[in-house]
Formats: structure tokens, C-alpha cells, sequence
């Protein structure tokens, strides 16, 4: 059975808002979570980067892999918890995301201790691998 998250339910469950929440829809299926943003043209992280040849920067296709993964976590992030990126390694890239893709995600969390995950991730556009990467969270309550 599959569950999909919409921009209403994803804030339910990440506390980013505006320009930081970076997913248009993740689909939770059988321990993985498929997550969906479409790059339009107007991107905060488009400008400057690079002109007359605009790609998406890496760091933001990191951060779209773990929002998709933290909604694996839904039911742990309710009330006063923030989810922080911990890690990040062997990341690679292979093609660049442009504007106009969609940019997909295929992500599994692969450990857990405590309030510790580690999570491994790709990024595709039209079936191309863009992405890979193995990468880390951790859930701390707020203010703590």
C-alpha cells in the first residue's frame, strides 16, 4: 500500500515553509519514500547559478533527497521536534537538473539508533540518475 504526501500534509511533518520546502509531492511505499519537485523557472537557487547555463545546485538537490526521506519519520516529528541533517557522503553527481525537470527521488532509511538515521538516497530526472547519496538526521526537540 503506498501513501501520498501533498505540500499541506509535508508541513504537517517539516517545519520548512516558502522558498525552503522543496517538495511538490513524496509518495511513502513499502519503507521508500518517491518524492517529486518540479524546477521552475523562478527558483531562489537559480539565480546567479549559472547564467546562461542555469542547474540546480547540489546542496539543494541534497536537501529535496533528505525532505523526501524525514517523511519516512511521520509519525516521530509530531509536536516539538525538528529534523537536522547530521551527514552527508559519498555523494555524486552524474547529470545536472535544469529548469523545467522534474526532479525525483528514490530514498530508504537504512539504520536507526535512537533518534539517529542514516539514509541513502538518488535523484533522477526522466529515469537519468542526476544523484546519489548516503546521508544522515536526527530528530532533537525543540530547544533541547
Amino acid at each position: 500500500m503506498s501513501t501520498i504526501f501533498y505540500k499541506n500534509e509535508i508541513m504537517k511533518i517539516l517545519p520548512h515553509r516558502g522558498n525552503m520546502l522543496l517538495l511538490d509531492e513524496v509518495r511513502v511505499e513499502e519503507g521508500k519514500s518517491y518524492g517529486k519537485k518540479l524546477i521552475n523557472e523562478d527558483e531562489f537557487f537559480l539565480d546567479g547559478h549559472f547564467p546562461g547555463n542555469r542547474i540546480v545546485p547540489g546542496v539543494i538537490l541534497c536537501e529535496i533527497m533528505a525532505q523526501s526521506t524525514c517523511v519516512l519519520v511521520a509519525g516521530e516529528t509530531e509536536g516539538d521536534v525538528t529534523t537536522y541533517f547530521t551527514g552527508l557522503e559519498k555523494v555524486r553527481f552524474k547529470n545536472p537538473v535544469r529548469p523545467g525537470d522534474i526532479f525525483c527521488t528514490e530514498c530508504e532509511i537504512v539504520k536507526k539508533n535512537g533518534y539517529f538515521y542514516w539514509a541513502k538516497g538518488k535523484g533522477t530526472v526522466e529515469g537519468k540518475l542526476c544523484i546519489t547519496a548516503d546521508f544522515s538526521f536526527a530528530l532533537v526537540k525543540n530547544g533541547g
